[in-house]
């Protein structure tokens, strides 16, 4: 095996740097100095690079755009987000630091630790690029669905030969991801008919009854022999005790493990209707992440990194996962493999940390395989 393992301090650095730069999906101008800092370690290592509208940046190690005359010589794409779900400030209450052989800090786990491994295993390769060279697109997004970066994702998949996603791998089993579930919500609005609940109440039609039965019969569309579970986490209406309440709003988290299902469950939520007719409602919302379905393409790429694993002296194995990430979009048009960023826990959670005792493996990992991908 020709890569070592990158200095542990070294990789800690770079993690601090991107770690104390906060980047909540909701400021924009945040996430773009985390990205700019990250564009400086690309054109260090000589990468084109390019602004895309909405923010998401492309980096291009070796890739001749338009050259490839096949696929089998198109480049590989790495997918990889600078936002976090953590909003200004935490780091006072979650500050980084090293307790034995955890690393914690916000954002660290998902994904800044995977960006830092990645560009460690690119300056691995000393120039020496894949076939077809590699394109990472870094999204500003991803923690709130890619509603910008999703077209460029998708676009880059089809100028791409396979897809490698630097998101972290499964948490304690340190699985590498062949399959995720698509994610979706919708939003159920109601209105009924306002009434005074204790003089005339049989004038009243209300929105909350409606918006209980819905939650009832919509929840029961969940098949979780099929992956598909569908829950109700946010429900708000009335205006008063003592009023038929007139108005309410459910919103439904779907997951679901293929598209079959999505159109199934999809079809039902805008067929469904209140029993009071006096009471309408309004259905936005929908499938946001196809699923991620495990392809041959995918477990060919998984046994590939299983094998280099195997040769790095550690054991490999892999999993379907109930969260979506911006390789949900890419795993429908070529042969896409998630996980390969830093092993830890705590994703969006305040035991957020990187396994430091495993990351430079898993480093050496990425490094070998965009080198024999």
């Amino acid at each position: 095996m020709t890569s070592t393992p990158p200095a542990l301090s070294a990789l800690l650095a770079d993690l601090k740097l991107l770690t104390d730069l906060e980047s909540p999906s909701t400021d924009p101008a945040a996430v773009q100095r985390v990205m700019d800092l990250v564009e400086g370690w690309a054109r260090d290592l000589g990468a084109e690079t390019h602004a895309l509208g909405g923010g998401t940046r492309v980096f291009r190690f070796g890739v001749q755009p338009g050259a490839a005359d096949k696929a089998a010589d198109k480049p590989v794409l790495v997918l990889t987000h600078a936002d976090t779900v953590w909003p200004h400030g935490t780091l006072e209450e979650m500050p980084w630091r090293v307790d034995s052989d955890r690393l914690h800090g916000p954002g660290t786990y998902d994904m800044k630790a995977g960006i830092v491994g990645l560009f460690h295993a690119l300056r691995a390769l000393n120039g020496e690029w894949p076939r077809g060279g590699i394109t990472v697109l870094l999204s500003p997004d991803e923690e709130i669905g890619s509603p910008s970066s999703r077209e460029h994702i998708e676009r880059a998949a089809h100028d791409s030969r396979v897809a490698l996603v630097v998101e972290p791998p499964v948490a304690d089993t340190h699985a590498l991801k062949t399959g995720r579930k698509g994610t979706g919500s919708y939003v159920l609005t109601f209105t009924g008919v306002a009434s005074h609940a204790g003089n005339k109440p049989e004038e009243g039609a209300s929105a909350i009854t409606a918006a209980a039965q819905a939650t009832l019969e919509l929840q029961a569309l969940a098949s979780p022999q099929d992956g598909t579970t569908l829950s109700v986490g946010l429900l708000r209406g009335g205006s008063a005790v003592n009023v038929i309440p007139a108005h309410a709003a459910l919103e439904i988290d779907l997951r679901v493990s293929t598209l079959a299902e999505a159109e199934r469950v999809d079809a039902a939520v805008h067929a469904w209707k209140p029993r009071d007719a006096r009471v309408t409602v309004e259905v936005t919302g929908g499938l946001n992440r196809p699923p991620f379905e495990r392809g041959e393409g995918t477990l060919a790429l998984y046994e590939q990194a299983r094998a280099v694993a195997q040769a790095l002296g550690f054991d490999l194995t892999h999993a379907v996962v109930g969260g979506g990430s911006d390789g949900n979009f890419t795993a429908p048009i070529i042969p896409t493999l998630d996980g390969l960023g830093a092993p830890g826990d705590g994703a969006h959670a305040q035991h957020e940390h990187v396994r430091l005792d495993r990351w430079p493996d898993h480093v050496r990992l990425l490094t070998e395989l965009l080198r024999r991908v």
